[in-house]
């Protein structure tokens, strides 16, 4: 790895730099260049919140197999979500197979349209916050194993989910705008959070307005 990289690596690893709140990254900065050569080597988690969903109707029903009651990906968000797995593809960054995701289809779609349904399984462990009721502190604990559990070298873990969650388990680091719908949360097992990147964001996207 160049110099320069392997020094914008060691930033992002340092207490300072995770003290601070994180902002998402593209790959073509320098410091998503350094995260993308790291994740080249494997041995990481890229934990993606759900694709694009503004301009769709919020939550009513908080069931999970309720389609017309959840919050959907928009027509943005589905191609958002199939530009991740083209340009995980594209850089070169394997992924170990299946990808897991949350039940509720903002993740769950956004996991197949990325990485084909063959490749997707859908667990409980990344349930949304809002449809976890009484079962929220095993689905935060299930996080937190899925964001601790060692990943071998030469592939890298993928769990697509929910923002919240990720707050609850890592902090306001990713907090506020820091997580934007289609990042990911770049974690080491053994060090914690890298940083958020950006594969396909959308200009002016991010963030729905549901409360």
């Amino acid at each position: 790895m160049p110099i320069v990289r392997r020094a914008l690596l060691c930033m992002l690893l340092s207490p300072a730099a995770l003290a601070q709140p994180l902002i998402p990254i593209g790959v073509e900065t320098p410091t998503g260049q350094a995260l993308v050569a790291r994740l080249r080597r494997g041995g990481l988690i890229l934990f993606f919140r759900h694709a694009d969903t503004r301009g769709e109707p919020c939550d009513s029903s908080f069931r999970v197999g309720d389609r017309p009651g959840q919050r959907n990906l928009s027509p943005a968000g589905r191609m958002q979500a199939r530009r991740i797995g083209a340009q995980l593809a594209a850089l070169g960054i394997p992924i170990a197979r299946p990808v897991l995701a949350g039940p509720v289809f903002r993740a769950r779609d956004t996991a197949e349209l990325a990485f084909g349904g063959v490749d997707t399984q859908v667990t409980d462990s990344l349930l949304a916050d809002d449809f976890a009721g009484v079962r929220l502190e095993r689905v935060l604990a299930e996080h937190r194993r899925l964001f601790a559990e060692p990943v071998p070298p030469g592939v890298n873990r993928v769990l697509v989910g929910h923002r919240t969650p990720a707050i609850l388990v890592l902090g306001e680091q990713v907090g506020g705008r820091a997580f934007p719908e289609g990042a990911a949360l770049v974690l080491d097992p053994g060090a914690g959070l890298l940083g958020i990147l950006m594969l396909a964001e959308i200009p002016g996207g991010g963030f729905h307005s549901c409360q």
